[in-house]
């Protein structure tokens, strides 16, 4: 296992893979997500199964959180270790006209998505955690109803925090433009689909952010006293 981190491929292999996983979990999180917008009830109901069901709070949640950290770890290492490769290469053979602006600052946005998600967790996670493990509260509910989209609404009310999860999503989108299509080339796809993969990389990497921000949007001109 150490000789597969000690390589540049093995990294880029691993930091592609912890990518994947995140794009499957960040598409399953918007689709609970927009069902908000839809209906409160049905928002109500699939938060609270997400939040009670044994295997997802238990065996889930946990393999999340360490793929979110070793992405960032793991991303963090590769910046360290290219930087010095990469600044030769720019002083010998003018790399910055030859990469996208948004390939030589994954980093920079990678660390202000980390900041987001500082931001997401302080919001929703840790309030979550507080109300079922600390004070033993699994029930979901607040005066008889269940509190997840009232939460939800009232957490969008402030337009600066609004402007922070757009911004946020914007970078998002960026940073996804390129990684999706750097996760399949580290992992090796390149075959009669790839350019079909690229389409579908950049229709999600435009598309799921997008619809954070209209979900955080709708819910700031929407909200249900």
């Amino acid at each position: 296992m150490s000789g597969i981190f000690s390589s540049s491929i093995g990294r880029k292999f691993a930091m592609a893979l912890s990518a994947f996983f995140l794009m499957f979990f960040l598409l399953q999180h918007f689709a609970i997500n927009v069902t908000s917008v839809f209906s409160a009830d049905a928002f109500n109901e699939i938060s609270h199964f997400m939040g009670t069901n044994p295997l997802i709070q238990y065996v889930l949640q946990p393999i999340l959180i360490f793929a979110v950290v070793f992405h960032f770890v793991m991303g963090f290492i590769l910046e360290i270790k290219n930087r010095k490769a990469r600044d030769h290469n720019y002083a010998k053979n003018a790399g910055h006209a030859n990469s996208t602006w948004m390939s030589r600052n994954m980093f920079w946005s990678g660390m202000v998505i980390l900041a987001f998600l500082g931001l997401h967790f302080y919001d929703f996670w840790f309030p979550e955690i507080n109300t079922k493990f600390i004070e033993g509260d699994w029930s979901g509910m607040h005066d008889g109803e269940f509190r997840y989209f009232h939460e939800l609404q009232e957490k969008f009310l402030s337009p600066v925090r609004v402007s922070l999860y757009v911004l946020a999503f914007v970078l998002l989108a960026m940073h996804l433009l390129h990684g999706f299509s750097s996760a399949f080339q580290s992992v090796g796809a390149n075959n009669k689909y790839t350019e079909g993969l690229k389409l579908f990389g950049r229709l999600y990497a435009i598309l799921i952010p997008l619809g954070f921000v209209v979900i955080a949007v709708y819910h700031h001109f929407n909200h249900i006293h």
